[in-house]
Protein backbone atom coordinates (compact mmCIF):
# COMPACT_ATOMS: atom_id res chain seq x y z
CA UNK A 1 0.00 0.00 0.00
CA UNK A 2 1.21 3.66 -0.70
CA UNK A 3 0.92 5.99 1.90
CA UNK A 4 1.98 8.93 -0.26
CA UNK A 5 -0.11 11.81 -0.80
CA UNK A 6 -0.83 13.83 -3.89
CA UNK A 7 -0.76 17.84 -3.67
CA UNK A 8 -4.14 17.90 -3.89
CA UNK A 9 -4.87 16.09 -0.90
CA UNK A 10 -3.02 18.30 1.21
CA UNK A 11 -4.67 21.38 2.15
CA UNK A 12 -2.98 24.49 0.58
CA UNK A 13 -2.31 26.06 3.61
CA UNK A 14 0.34 23.27 4.61
CA UNK A 15 1.65 22.95 1.08
CA UNK A 16 2.23 26.86 0.13
CA UNK A 17 4.80 26.87 2.87
CA UNK A 18 8.04 28.18 2.01
CA UNK A 19 10.72 25.18 1.87
CA UNK A 20 14.29 25.13 2.39
CA UNK A 21 16.75 23.11 -0.17
CA UNK A 22 19.34 21.42 2.44
CA UNK A 23 21.27 18.85 3.20
CA UNK A 24 21.73 18.07 7.33
CA UNK A 25 21.52 15.19 9.18
CA UNK A 26 18.76 15.01 12.40
CA UNK A 27 18.21 12.34 14.83
CA UNK A 28 14.56 10.43 14.73
CA UNK A 29 13.16 8.91 17.60
CA UNK A 30 9.65 7.53 18.60
CA UNK A 31 8.53 8.86 21.70
CA UNK A 32 7.51 5.65 22.78
CA UNK A 33 10.33 3.68 22.57
CA UNK A 34 14.19 4.37 22.94
CA UNK A 35 15.39 3.74 19.44
CA UNK A 36 17.36 6.59 17.67
CA UNK A 37 18.02 7.13 14.17
CA UNK A 38 20.09 9.26 11.97
CA UNK A 39 18.15 10.98 9.27
CA UNK A 40 18.84 12.99 6.02
CA UNK A 41 16.73 16.21 5.83
CA UNK A 42 16.14 16.72 2.59
CA UNK A 43 13.91 20.11 2.87
CA UNK A 44 12.55 21.57 5.67
CA UNK A 45 9.97 24.85 6.06
CA UNK A 46 8.20 26.15 9.42
CA UNK A 47 5.55 23.26 9.40
CA UNK A 48 7.32 20.31 8.72
CA UNK A 49 10.47 18.63 6.77
CA UNK A 50 11.16 15.70 4.43
CA UNK A 51 13.52 12.94 5.33
CA UNK A 52 15.36 10.20 4.06
CA UNK A 53 14.60 7.53 6.72
CA UNK A 54 16.70 3.89 6.81
CA UNK A 55 13.60 2.74 8.71
CA UNK A 56 9.94 1.47 7.78
CA UNK A 57 7.88 3.91 9.26
CA UNK A 58 3.32 4.49 9.43
CA UNK A 59 1.75 7.50 7.96
CA UNK A 60 0.17 9.41 11.18
CA UNK A 61 3.04 8.09 13.64
CA UNK A 62 4.25 9.85 16.28
CA UNK A 63 8.14 10.84 16.38
CA UNK A 64 10.51 13.54 17.13
CA UNK A 65 13.48 15.15 15.57
CA UNK A 66 16.33 16.52 17.00
CA UNK A 67 17.16 19.46 14.29
CA UNK A 68 20.61 21.35 14.94
CA UNK A 69 20.34 24.66 16.64
CA UNK A 70 16.76 23.90 17.13
CA UNK A 71 16.22 21.21 19.23
CA UNK A 72 13.83 18.33 19.91
CA UNK A 73 10.81 19.24 17.63
CA UNK A 74 7.55 16.35 18.04
CA UNK A 75 5.15 15.91 15.18
CA UNK A 76 3.76 13.49 12.84
CA UNK A 77 4.54 11.44 10.07
CA UNK A 78 2.36 12.72 6.94
CA UNK A 79 3.05 10.75 4.71
CA UNK A 80 5.67 7.69 3.21
CA UNK A 81 6.85 7.12 -0.01
CA UNK A 82 10.46 5.21 -1.43
CA UNK A 83 12.61 5.62 2.02
CA UNK A 84 11.60 8.96 2.48
CA UNK A 85 9.57 10.91 5.24
CA UNK A 86 7.28 13.99 5.42
CA UNK A 87 7.07 15.06 9.07
CA UNK A 88 4.42 17.31 10.09
CA UNK A 89 5.78 19.50 13.40
CA UNK A 90 3.52 20.41 15.62
CA UNK A 91 4.49 23.43 16.32
CA UNK A 92 6.02 25.68 13.80
CA UNK A 93 9.64 26.48 13.87
CA UNK A 94 12.18 29.25 12.07
CA UNK A 95 13.89 26.54 9.52
CA UNK A 96 16.65 29.75 9.43
CA UNK A 97 17.42 28.51 12.79
CA UNK A 98 18.88 25.36 11.36
CA UNK A 99 21.48 26.40 9.24
CA UNK A 100 22.93 28.52 11.72
CA UNK A 101 27.21 27.73 12.34
CA UNK A 102 27.97 25.69 14.91
CA UNK A 103 29.88 28.49 17.57
CA UNK A 104 32.88 27.46 19.35
CA UNK A 105 32.69 28.74 23.00
CA UNK A 106 35.45 29.87 25.02
CA UNK A 107 35.72 26.57 26.49
CA UNK A 108 36.31 24.67 23.65
CA UNK A 109 39.32 26.84 22.28
CA UNK A 110 42.35 24.77 23.29
CA UNK A 111 44.96 26.21 25.18
CA UNK A 112 47.98 27.37 22.80
CA UNK A 113 45.58 28.98 20.80
CA UNK A 114 44.05 31.38 23.60
CA UNK A 115 47.04 32.77 23.85
CA UNK A 116 47.22 34.22 20.24
CA UNK A 117 43.55 35.27 21.07
CA UNK A 118 44.86 37.80 23.65
CA UNK A 119 44.82 41.19 23.18
CA UNK A 120 48.42 42.73 23.76
CA UNK A 121 49.14 46.45 25.23
CA UNK A 122 50.64 48.76 22.75
CA UNK A 123 54.16 48.58 22.80
CA UNK A 124 54.48 45.00 24.38
CA UNK A 125 55.79 42.36 22.80
CA UNK A 126 53.47 39.09 22.98
CA UNK A 127 55.97 36.19 24.14
CA UNK A 128 54.32 32.67 23.16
Amino acid sequence: MDDSLSDKKMPAAKRGMNRDSLLLKAILRFPNGTDERVVRIRNLSAGGLMAEVPIKVARGERVEINLHSIGWVSGHIAWVTDGRVGIAFDHPINPKDARKPIGVSELEIPPYLKKLNTKTLPGKIRRV
